[in-house]
């Protein structure tokens, strides 16, 4: 089995708070209920889940007697908190990719965990992102982890693995942009407690985009702007507005000396669409906004 070491968050991530999802994901981690995290793409899911990872195993690191509730109980942090396995789901995923396989290694059969049978051993946090998109078999793995048994049927072995005190389930996925066919059941849906994520609102959205593209007020809060016009706009139809990852990517490229214009077009204008009609609208935003 790989070392957890590996999967250690070491370097603290940049994360902004929006609401009270810090306090929400450590009293849920705490009380070992899943977590459910919805919200469009590049609106910082994926950051928060390991800004979340990193501040659990900081936080256990300094562990005292009765700290702000999380160590109220006498439970066996296993050396797994503060690593995460993190799988990106798609329509090839399956069910033993999750818990392992064997693997001919010496002219033997040699059984290889998967990254949801190593952190429920070593009490991770297992994150699987977009899960709608993965194979239906796949929540024949979530439903006996995210219930009362907390376990880990591994058929190719005839066992069952216990899950360690300190794991925990987050999924996430984006619920306006999944089709009918693609969507969580409600037996699914309801073993977890939900966050809906969206985009920051301006004022947090531009200390983001400063600390993450490096780039003054004044060109953080235009990219703030055109993010706004860009969602709000009624004149096309796009399938999501443009993210605040793009906006950080136009501010990253800005900083690297390509024009405010330039950046714009090939981050934003260029990514959010592939219609030339509606390239265009959003480049007149663009021009209007860095003129």
């Amino acid at each position: 089995m790989e070392n957890n070491q590996d999967y250690r968050i070491t370097q603290k991530p940049f994360y902004l708070p929006i609401t009270d999802e810090v306090e929400v994901f450590e009293r849920a981690w705490a009380e070992q209920i899943p977590l459910l995290l919805k919200g469009p793409t590049g609106c910082g899911k994926t950051r928060f889940v390991e800004f979340m990872v990193y501040n659990l195993g900081q936080k256990l690191i300094r562990v005292t007697k009765g700290s702000k509730g999380l160590t109220a109980d006498k439970r066996d942090y296993s050396q797994g908190v503060g690593s995460l396995y993190t799988v990106a789901c798609h329509e090839d995923l399956t069910a033993r990719d999750l818990t392992g396989r064997y693997i001919m290694k010496g002219g033997e059969a040699v059984w290889i965990d998967g990254p949801a049978t190593m952190a429920v051993k070593q009490g991770a946090i297992l994150y699987l992102d977009e899960v709608v998109e993965a194979r239906k078999d796949v929540t024949t793995i979530i439903h006996p982890l995210t219930d009362h048994r907390r376990i880990l049927p591994l058929e190719a072995l005839g066992i069952q693995v216990k899950a360690a005190a300190s794991f925990m389930v987050v999924i996430s996925y984006n619920p306006g942009y999944q089709s009918i066919r693609k969507n969580l059941k409600p037996s699914t849906k309801q073993r977890f407690i939900a966050l809906n994520f969206g985009y920051p609102p301006p004022e947090k959205e531009s200390v983001i985009i400063q600390n993450e593209g490096m780039v003054s007020k004044e060109i953080a809060e235009k990219l703030v702007l055109l993010g706004s016009d860009i969602r709000n706009i009624t004149t096309i139809d796009l399938e999501e507005g443009v993210s605040t990852r793009g906006l950080i990517h136009a501010a990253k490229l800005i900083k690297r000396g390509i024009s405010p214009k330039r950046a714009c077009s090939l981050a934003i204008a260029q990514t959010v669409t592939d219609e030339k009609e509606e390239i265009a609208a959003i480049e007149i935003i663009i021009d209007k906004i860095f003129r």
